[in-house]
């Protein structure tokens, strides 16, 4: 692929992600319409839709927590990771 290939790529790229950030945007305020309209109910049926905002509940580990109080714990059961993070800036 060309220099010129590439950064038209690029030019490509940047432009479908500003779509998807605005279509990302608009979907997130439809949401939140939704969740006001709601109010305190959990569940709600409008036509052929069902909609659910029910609280969920999830534990977690408090691994900053961990480290602090039991260093040794942490240190055996910590792990590295290596990923390749792509940006185009």
């Amino acid at each position: 692929m060309s220099t010129k290939d590439i950064e038209s790529k690029c030019r490509q790229l940047r432009e479908l992600q500003a779509l998807i950030d605005e279509a990302q945007a608009e979907a997130e305020a439809i949401r939140d319409a939704l969740k006001a309209a709601m109010g305190d109910e959990t569940e709600l049926r409008v036509g052929e839709y069902k909609i659910t905002w029910k609280p969920v509940k999830a534990v977690k580990l408090d691994v900053k927590g961990l480290r602090a109080a039991l260093p040794d714990v942490a240190a055996r059961f910590s792990r590295e990771s290596v990923t390749r993070r792509f940006c185009v800036v």
